[in-house]
Parts: C-alpha cells; sequence; structure tokens
C-alpha cells in the first residue's frame, strides 16, 4: 500500500498541469526495460520494467523511480525510491559553491516495497563540476531501517556522462550505494554502471548493458550478486 501510494505521488508529479511550469523548471522521464540472468536472491531469470523522473523545482529538486519485477517463474514484486532535495543556494540566495562544489543540498529518500520494505534516509548531498559529465552527485545518509535495531549510515553516489565516438552518441551512467551494517545484516555495497548506444533513427532510444555488483546483498552476508542486464530505454520526449 505505502509502495503504491509512493508511485501515485510520482505519478501526479509526471502529469502536473501546465500552470506549474514556473515552480518546475525542468522535468525529464523515461522507460526502462530490463532482462538479466543468474541473481542470486529470488528468480534467477527475470524481466524488469523501470519508470523514473527527476526534476528541477525553485528550491530543489526530485528524484522518482520505480522498478516492476517478473521472474521467469511467475513472481513479481515492486519497488520504488522518493528522492527529493532542498538547494541551500536557492532557499538562501546565496552562493554554496566552492571548488568542485557546484551546490550544497538538504537530501532525503525514502525506500518502498510490496515486500515490507520502508526504509527512511536523511541527510547532505553536493553536486560536484567535473567536466564532460552531465551530472555527478554525492550523497551522505543516515540510513534507519524499522524491521532491524539501530540504524546506520549510507553514502550514494549518481552520474550521468554522454560521450561521442565519430558520429555516434553514447552515455555512461549509474549509481553506487555503499552502506554499513545495522541490525542482523551487514555492511554492502551496491554498483551499477550502464553503458548506452543512442539508436540513429530514434533519438529517443537508447541500448546497451547494465552491470550489477552487489556484495553482501540486502546486508546478507556472503551473498555476492554480479550480472549483465541488457537494457532497452525510451527517454520520453
Amino acid at each position: 500500500m505505502r509502495f503504491m501510494a509512493g508511485v501515485m505521488v510520482a505519478a501526479g508529479i509526471m502529469t502536473a498541469p501546465a500552470s506549474a511550469q514556473d515552480f518546475i523548471e525542468f522535468h525529464t522521464e523515461n522507460v526502462q526495460l530490463l532482462r538479466g540472468f543468474d541473481y542470486e536472491l529470488g528468480d534467477r531469470e527475470r524481466t524488469i520494467i523501470t519508470l523514473e523522473h527527476a526534476n528541477r523545482w525553485r528550491y530543489g529538486d526530485l528524484f522518482v523511480f520505480a522498478d516492476f519485477t517478473i521472474g521467469d517463474d511467475g513472481q513479481r514484486s515492486a519497488y520504488g525510491e522518493i528522492s527529493p532535495r532542498l538547494s541551500l543556494s536557492r532557499m538562501t540566495g546565496q552562493d554554496w559553491s566552492f571548488g568542485l562544489v557546484r551546490d550544497v543540498y538538504l537530501a532525503g529518500n525514502v525506500e518502498l516495497g510490496d515486500e515490507g520494505l520502508d526504509r527512511l534516509l536523511y541527510g547532505a548531498a553536493v553536486d560536484l563540476d567535473l567536466p564532460g559529465f552531465t551530472f555527478f552527485k554525492l550523497h551522505a545518509y543516515h540510513r534507519d531501517d524499522p524491521q532491524r535495531p539501530g540504524s546506520t549510515w549510507q553514502v550514494n553516489f549518481a552520474w550521468n556522462r554522454p560521450f561521442q565516438i565519430g558520429d555516434q552518441r553514447f552515455l555512461t551512467e549509474g549509481f553506487a550505494d555503499l552502506a554499513g551494517a545495522e541490525g542482523f545484516g551487514t555492511e554492502h555495497q551496491l554498483v551499477v554502471p550502464r553503458l548506452l548506444w543512442q539508436v540513429p533513427a530514434w533519438e529517443h532510444v537508447w541500448v546497451g548493458v547494465e552491470y550489477q555488483y552487489w556484495h553482501n546483498k540486502f546486508g546478507v552476508p556472503g551473498v555476492t550478486e554480479s550480472v549483465s542486464q541488457l537494457q532497452v530505454k525510451f527517454v520520453l520526449p
């Protein structure tokens, strides 16, 4: 129920009326289709449909995604995250940039799923100004899973860098989550880079590979997942 409520919030944002354009300065949406094999937990082979939305608004930005997983044995699940950030530069009217830091944020993240997942993260973030990158974001969170005693930390990186080889356009993007031990779980690391190629005849379509490396998956000691997934990404016009 909480996951579906989060998806409804995301859907409302993605379909905001034109009158909100002076408040939401920029937004982008995409749909991804992924196919992977040899997962360590759950279905060994599965198809994932991902919906993503990102926007920049008057005082910060927002990123929302939802994953819908369909296993070859018929099992299905849903998972999503809502990640709002408040820009200190925009809220205070002062320039918070320094060195490679473009801006400083107050950041939060809510993890929602239909299998009892419900985690709250809050902390701070910076955007780095790195040559060639559309964005490179670094987050430091306090992480709390109500199903486990205590709390812990999490660091997150997210990046996006387009490049060209001849007249062909490519994109490398992805994220990494590094989290400490919490309750009965252990520390775990999830790294997900992508390499995509833009289909020349369809500028909104990208195809490529997403690689997922998850050490101590879900904080389970000794469970390490290494999976390559074929990906098709449709960027909505």
